[in-house]
C-alpha cells in the first residue's frame, strides 16, 4: 500500500509530523522498530529521567530542606523499586495518549525495522521476521539517538551504564561517577546527588553546557560542590575497568576514582544503521547525524526529511515537535510564517537551568551596549516560603532599544519560569515592561519585576 507520509520514528517529531500531515487529510503510516510507540523521548529519554527527577525530588524531601535541614527525607530508605513504579505508570500513561492520539486522527502504526529500496519505497521486516513493502509520496527520518558506546568502555551493566541502562538498575548505587559533562550526564549526576549518593563528575573539557550564560553555569557548578559532589574539568579519561567488588576510572592525570557504579554519558549516535541511506543517497556524518536544509528539514533527496534529535543540535523535545510539523507542513505545500528567533532550553538538572536568547558572551561579542538585571529567588517572598536560599534570574537589555536581548534561571521552576522571559523576547518587549506590570504576589515570578527593577535604576528612564 502506498501513503502520502511514512514516518520512521514515534518520537516527537515523529509524532508531530504524523498528525499534522493526518489533520491535513493525508495517509500516514507511523513504523517503529520498539516494542510500544513513544520512540526514545518516552521510553530511556526525556520522560523517564524528567520522571525519575520528579520522583527522587518528592521522596528525599529535597525541596525542604532549605527549611528542615540537610538530614531531612520524606521516605528514610529509598529503593529502586520507588523509583520505578512511578516510572511505569507515567509511561503507560504516555503509550496510552499517543496510541488514542493516533487513533482519533487516523494515523496507522506498525511495528518492523524499515530498510530503503528506493526513493519511494521501504521494506518493513518485523520481529518474526514477515516481509513487506511500502510506497511514499513523503518520508520523515525520525529514529532518535542510542548513547555513544566507544569499544574499549566495559560496558556490563554490573559496574559500567550508559544512560539508557540506567533505568535498569537493580540497587542504588553507594557511590557514582558520571563521564561526560553535557545535559544527560548533568542530570543524572544531579539527580542521585540529591538521593544522597555521592557522586563525582568527570568532564574532559575545562568547561560543561558552553551554549549556557557563564554566569549561570558559574553558579550551577557552585551549588554542586557546595552539596558535595566533586567535578574533575579537564580531566581525560585513559582507562574503565569493571571489577568484581567497584569500578575504576583511570584519569589521564594519573588519579584512579573508584565508585559502586560508573555511568558513561558522553554523546549520542543516530539510529540510521540499518536504514539503507545509501540507496537513496543520504548520507549521515560519524555520529549518525543527518545533514538538513534548516528551514523545510529536507535532507539532500528532496521528498525524504529528518527531524529531531537525528539531525543534531539542540536536540529537544520541544524543538524536534516543532521540526516534525515544519516538515509535514512543507511536504504537502502549507506555507508557514518563519519561526520566532529564540526558544527556551530547559536542563532538568537539580536545580533546573533554563535559558532563552542570548547569553552575556553572545550580547557583549555583538559589540552593542546592554545592561543586566540580576534577581536572587531569596529576594522574593515565595522564596521564604518556599525555604529556597539558592538560585537566581539574569536578564540582559540594550541600552540603545531597552529590549530585552536574553533570560536565564539556575533554580526551582527555571524550564517554567523562562517562557514568561519567552515570550517578552518574541514580542519585542522592553525593561519597561517588567517595571509597569504587576506580577503575582507572592511568587517566583515576580523575580522578574525584581531583575527589570535592578536593570532599570542602572539604564535610567529612556
Amino acid at each position: 500500500m502506498d501513503y502520502d507520509m511514512l514516518v520512521i520514528g514515534s518520537g516527537p517529531s515523529g509524532r508531530r509530523a504524523a498528525v499534522q500531515s493526518a489533520k491535513l487529510g493525508k495517509s500516514v503510516l507511523v513504523v517503529d522498530r520498539g516494542r510500544r510507540l513513544g520512540g526514545v523521548s518516552v521510553h530511556t529519554g526525556t520522560i523517564p529521567s524528567k520522571t525519575l527527577r520528579e520522583t527522587v525530588l518528592n521522596l528525599s524531601g529535597w525541596r525542604e530542606r532549605g527549611f528542615y535541614g540537610r538530614g531531612y527525607r520524606v521516605k528514610q530508605d529509598i529503593s529502586v523499586g520507588d523509583l520505578i513504579e512511578r516510572l511505569h505508570k507515567t509511561l503507560d500513561h504516555e503509550v496510552e495518549v499517543l496510541q488514542h492520539q493516533f487513533m482519533r486522527n487516523t494515523v496507522k502504526s506498525a511495528r518492523a525495522s524499515v530498510k530503503f529500496i528506493g526513493p519511494n519505497k521501504v521494506s518493513l521486516t518485523s520481529d518474526n521476521g514477515d516481509y513487506s513493502e511500502v510506497g511514499f509520496a513523503h518520508a520523515l527520518i525520525a529514529v532518535g539517538t542510542r548513547p555513544h558506546r566507544p569499544r574499549d568502555v566495559p560496558f556490563d551493566k554490573t559496574r559500567v551504564f550508559d544512560s539508557d541502562e540506567m533505568l535498569e538498575l537493580g540497587q542504588l548505587p553507594r557511590t557514582l561517577t558520571v563521564i561526560g559533562g553535557g545535559v544527560i550526564g548533568v542530570e543524572y549526576a544531579t539527580i542521585f546527588s540529591a538521593l544522597d549518593v555521592p557522586v563525582t563528575l568527570v568532564e574532559p573539557r575545562n568547561t560543561i553546557l558552553d551554549f549556557v550564560d557563564r554566569e549561570i553555569v558559574d553558579d550551577f557548578i557552585h551549588q554542586m560542590r557546595d552539596r558535595g559532589m566533586t567535578i574533575r574539568l579537564g580531566s581525560a579519561v585513559k582507562e574503565i575497568r569493571s571489577k568484581p567488588e567497584t569500578a575504576e576510572v583511570e584519569l589521564a592525570d594519573g588519579r584512579t576514582i573508584r565508585s559502586d557504579v560508573v555511568l558513561y554519558a558522553a554523546g549520542r549516535t543516530g539510529n540510521v544503521g540499518t536504514l539503507g541511506l545509501d540507496v537513496v543517497g543520504i548520507e549521515a556524518d560519524s555520529r549518525g547525524r543527518i545533514k538538513v536544509d534548516p528551514q523545510t528539514f529536507q535532507t539532500s533527496v528532496p521528498n525524504i526529511y529528518a527531524a529531531g534529535d537525528v539531525i543534531g543540535f539542540p536536540s529537544l523535545a520541544s524543538t524536534s515537535m516543532e521540526q516534525g510539523r515544519v516538515a509535514a507542513c512543507h511536504a504537502f505545500g502549507v506555507a508557514l510564517p518563519p519561526p520566532p528567533e529564540t526558544f527556551p532550553y530547559g536542563i532538568y538538572a537539580v536545580p533546573e537551568i533554563s535559558t532563552v536568547g542570548q547569553s552575556e558572551e553572545q550580547v557583549r561579542q555583538s559589540g552593542g551596549a546592554y545592561e543586566v538585571g540580576v534577581a536572587r529567588f531569596r529576594e522574593t517572598s515565595r522564596g521564604h516560603i518556599m525555604g529556597v536560599d539558592t538560585g537566581f534570574l539574569k536578564l540582559l537589555f540594550s541600552i540603545e532599544t531597552r529590549r530585552l536581548l536574553g533570560a536565564h534561571i539556575v533554580g526551582e521552576g527555571a524550564t517554567e519560569l523562562i517562557h514568561i522571559g519567552q515570550a517578552v523576547i518574541n514580542l519585542g518587549g522592553t525593561v519597561d515592561f517588567f517595571v509597569n506590570n504587576t506580577f503575582n504576589y507572592p511568587t517566583l515570578a515576580e523575580a522578574y519585576k525584581i531583575a527589570g527593577l535592578d536593570a532599570w535604576n542602572r539604564m535610567g528612564r529612556g
